[in-house]
């Protein structure tokens, strides 16, 4: 297990149930936002995202809901993806410790080959869920959307005692049509998985203030961690791909080299340097 952190930053390459189990103190986080591997056979640096049978998988994902729910503050928030066919089972697993307020569908556009015998899926679902529904963060003013439906003609509401021109912004819905991560756009990462910067720009806006804590479980390319810290947030990225831990100690500037390598963008520009320059804290080592 090792750590490194930089300006209220941690980044911990280990197994998420083990550093969660020994390392995060309970009821320390604001939010958490989870988005673990489908168990649908994508490919993680060499690593599959398959286990012997869905009951391994749910067992699994059991054991570290159950964690990050007690690593919560009592006004925290979770947000946790998986897949379409996984979902309901985390669904009923979390209703019975949390109260979900949403479920949200991230809707995408796809370009590549479509199923041809049932229908192809094209998003992906998003629970919200909250300790204690009467006390926890929200920041509706700022995450606020473009109300289309009328605002636009400025057409006039006579249903109130005064008419008044329609709302022209309005909290989004639970549909968000955002786009995915494609190779060669600005933000992309050499990760097979990788979610967008809008996405979590709106979770952590939305359920967090500045100065609060963000845990990330399953970091892939740290953008939790990335957007976290653009936002004036402190953060705990948790990652078991060494080649994924560089990314995010690049995007989070917190090392400019890693083993004598030169951290860029593009893994194939990587250069071998005569001595590695580690020029953060190490917080622990196993």
């Amino acid at each position: 297990m090792k750590a490194f952190e930089k300006n209220g930053h941690v980044i911990i390459w280990a197994d998420a149930i083990e550093v969660l189990s020994s390392e995060v103190s309970d009821n320390s986080v604001d939010l958490v936002f989870a988005d673990p591997p489908y168990n649908i056979g994508k490919n993680f640096n060499g690593r599959k995202d398959r286990w012997p049978s869905d009951e391994a998988y749910l067992s699994w994902c059991y054991r570290w809901l159950e964690l990050c729910i007690n690593k919560l503050k009592p006004t925290g928030s979770l947000y946790v993806m998986t897949s379409t066919q996984n979902m309901p089972h985390f669904d009923i697993f979390l209703r019975r410790h949390l109260s979900i307020m949403s479920r949200i569908v991230w809707a995408y556009d796809s370009s590549g080959v479509q199923a041809r015998r049932y229908y192809g899926s094209l998003y992906e679902p998003i629970l919200f869920c909250v300790k204690d529904p009467g006390n926890y963060t929200f920041n509706a003013d700022d995450i606020l959307v473009e109300a289309r439906t009328g605002a636009r003609r400025k057409l006039i509401d006579y249903r109130k005692p005064v008419p008044t021109v329609y709302n022209s912004r309005k909290v989004p819905g639970n549909v968000w049509n955002i786009p995915r991560v494609r190779y060669r756009m600005d933000e992309y990462e050499n990760h097979p998985t990788q979610k967008p910067v809008a996405l979590l720009d709106r979770i952590i806006r939305a359920s967090s203030n500045p100065g609060d804590m963000v845990l990330d479980p399953f970091s892939g390319t740290f953008t939790t961690s990335h957007v976290a810290q653009a936002l004036g947030r402190r953060s705990i990225g948790i990652e078991a791909e060494e080649e994924y831990v560089k990314i995010g100690l690049r995007r989070l500037s917190i090392l400019a080299t890693y083993n004598g390598e030169i951290l860029r963008r593009d893994p194939k520009s990587y250069e071998r340097l005569e001595s590695p320059s580690h020029h953060c804290l190490t917080l622990f080592e196993r």
